[in-house]
């Protein structure tokens, strides 16, 4: 009689197991569990499943790392531009740095025999020079960082043309050049610098509490500043230091393309802040990451590398991306409750 007593109780629980009730709770458990993982993961899981499945090529050791490789000085100028974000501000003049940057460091290593490690630190500290100015205009001067950033940009871009009077400026050491080719452990050196300057930026946001002021100044300014947090002077150091890395970011783009052009970076403003923005951080400030930015960085380097190997026309290409910020925006955004 316990026997059957044991399977019948045994039957009655595989009957409530395949109810409908208890499907649909599995369902909204996978869904919630679904709702967790961050929308540019998602996009960036897609679209790189796609592009594995279109081109034989893709998926390859080599075209991985050709991808960190193409992607170095946009995601080290997309570092800076997510901090920017994060206090509630904007950089408009990132492109525009890297272009004078460079160009004031080949300028006086080609005309006036500047040696070019002092030259580099000459132009490393234009960067930050550009990213002081941006920083005083916007706290200090109260001019809205749209605003001053633009003008910036303005000035830095005229600046790059001036100083060569619009000529590219080519020669540079070999042992500098060398920096694109050199490999450690297979991996391009100007990637393993991208991924140490994440890695750092990381760290400073999430344990340091300067890093961590950057987000109550984006949530609320007057709060962060009754809570005893400087405002100003954190805010006019990340923009110090998004000039700065602006400036990192073309040491790299010169010793990739052994020459500086005065419209370097010009067009690389957009993809940017496309990779900060899809990595989740808002506009409104308070909120982004490194991780954010490093999976918004992959998703742009993946449809930019995906589309050259299906010979998609380049003046399509910006259309694709556009879509693919819309998609992952939306994939990111919270359900109403």
């Amino acid at each position: 009689m316990s026997e059957v007593n044991s399977n019948l109780h045994g039957a009655d629980r595989h009957v409530r197991a395949t109810t409908p009730g208890a499907q649909g709770g599995l369902a909204d458990g996978a869904l919630a569990i679904l709702r967790r993982v961050p929308g540019p993961l998602i996009g960036l899981i897609l679209v790189f499943v796609a592009f594995s499945y279109l081109s034989p090529y893709f998926l390859t050791y080599r075209n991985m790392i050709n991808i960190f490789s193409q992607v170095s000085e946009i995601g080290i100028m997309a570092v800076g531009a997510a901090l920017v974000i994060i206090i509630g501000g904007i950089d408009l003049s990132v492109g525009a740095v890297v272009a004078l940057s460079l160009m004031v460091n080949a300028w006086l290593y080609r005309d006036f025999g500047v040696p070019f490690v002092l030259s580099s630190l000459i132009g490393l500290g234009v960067g930050a020079l550009v990213g002081l100015i941006n920083g005083v205009l916007s706290t200090y001067g109260r001019i809205q960082p749209f605003v001053a950033t633009l003008a910036t940009m303005s000035a830095c871009s005229g600046l790059a043309l001036f100083v060569t009077n619009g000529g590219p400026v080519t020669g540079f050491p070999d042992w500098f050049t060398a920096f694109a080719s050199t490999r450690i452990l297979g991996l391009p050196l100007e990637s393993l610098l991208m991924v140490a300057i994440y890695l750092a930026v990381a760290y400073w946001l999430t344990f340091r509490p300067t890093g961590r002021a950057l987000y109550a100044i984006g949530g609320s300014e007057e709060v962060a500043r009754l809570s005893g947090i400087d405002t100003r002077r954190v805010k006019v150091l990340v923009y110090i230091l998004a000039g700065l890395l602006a400036a990192v970011a073309a040491l790299v783009l010169g010793a990739r393309l052994d020459s500086a052009h005065p419209t370097a970076g010009a067009s690389d403003l957009l993809s940017v802040i496309a990779v900060v923005v899809i990595g989740g951080a808002s506009l409104a400030g308070g909120n982004g990451g490194m991780m954010g930015t490093f999976i918004g960085l992959l998703i742009i380097g993946v449809l930019r590398n995906g589309m050259a190997l299906l010979n998609v026309s380049p003046n399509l290409q910006p259309v694709v991306i556009g879509i693919a910020i819309i998609i992952a925006v939306m994939l990111d955004r919270k359900p109403a409750n």
